[in-house]
């Protein structure tokens, strides 16, 4: 594992000198996927997607899909379950592979753990057996909170020591870890450590309130434009798993009058971006560029940002 200013042994990948990984992170409608084809039109790259609800197939115009080939784009078909391991697999394989042709992979999304998922890895525990957490949460209902507390801090002391007895979820998630050898508080937190598997240039795209919440708005109206509320409808048509019925939008326009239902959605949005804010607050080795401007600027901003660093290849000709 190497950090940002560790040694590092594996500056070359498969032949490939000074491989480096760029990531952008930043709110919904702070111009991730405009920004990122950007990058790629100037340097050899190719972008690969950290976004939860963008490996959908199915929902393009609801999850903003970019219309430029990106990979872990449309990956899943609405039924499937997804997982943040299965994610995390997938994109080391896909950085990887993009590495050893010569090129940048540039990770770029909004779920900050898919983001932490792609650039390091996690060591996540193994799903639970079907019936674990069930079995479980019937234990809890069963002991009462002290001596299920009690259980836990007979099987993981360190996890009960941070998860209250009345907290049931809690308490049955760190049992359910503690079944699958891993715990709910491990002595390293691997999510927010500033090692990554490869160098990695991380910048954050920084857009005022005012302006993010007025691209939330336009964005969208966009939507609604486009044709969201057919796409919608063809897709709850079909199976849907409980991972993609978090989509967000998904409901507010199965169930919404189309006024209502954007109304709700910008909403939601807002609320999802400060969320998103604070997760780039947290987010170990991140420099920070301003993106209230257009998506050419904010590139070259960024290419700049990894020159300095003497991370980043020519520009290409022409």
């Amino acid at each position: 594992m190497v950090g940002w200013g560790a040694p590092d042994p594996e500056r070359v990948v498969s032949g490939v000198p000074d491989a480096f990984v760029l990531a952008i992170f930043g709110p919904t409608a702070s111009g991730k996927t405009a920004v990122a084809e950007a990058v790629a039109e100037r340097i050899p790259a190719e972008i690969v997607s950290a976004d939860a609800l963008q490996a959908y197939d199915g929902l393009p115009i609801l999850t903003n899909q970019s219309r430029r080939p990106a990979r872990l784009v449309a990956i899943w078909p609405l039924d499937y379950e997804a997982s943040v391991g299965e994610y995390e697999r997938l994109a080391h394989a896909a950085i990887d592979e993009v590495l050893a042709l010569g090129r940048t992979p540039v990770v770029a999304g909004g779920t900050g753990l898919y983001l932490r998922a792609a650039l390091t890895s996690l060591r996540l525990p193994p799903p639970p057996a079907p019936g674990t957490r069930g079995r479980l949460e019937a234990r809890y209902d069963e002991l009462g909170p002290e001596r299920a507390h009690a259980e836990l801090a007979d099987r993981d002391p360190a996890a009960a020591a941070v998860v209250h007895p009345n907290d049931r979820r809690r308490v049955v998630r760190a049992l359910e870890l503690a079944e699958a050898g891993a715990s709910l508080a491990p002595a390293t937190d691997r999510l927010w450590s500033e090692e990554t598997r490869r160098p990695t240039v991380l910048v954050g795209l920084d857009v005022q309130s005012e302006e993010l919440e007025r691209r939330i708005e336009a964005r969208t109206a966009a939507m609604f434009e486009r044709g969201v509320e057919e796409e919608v409808s063809r897709a709850l048509a079909r199976p849907l798993s409980r991972t993609a019925r978090a989509v967000l939008g998904l409901e507010e326009i199965a169930s919404l009058p189309r006024g209502e239902a954007e109304r709700e959605i910008v909403v939601r949005t807002r609320r999802y971006a400060a969320y998103q804010r604070k997760w780039m607050r947290r987010i170990p080795g991140l420099v920070t560029v301003r993106a209230d401007r257009p998506a050419d600027e904010v590139a070259n901003a960024i290419l700049e940002v990894a020159r300095a660093r003497q991370r980043v290849p020519a520009r290409r000709a022409g």
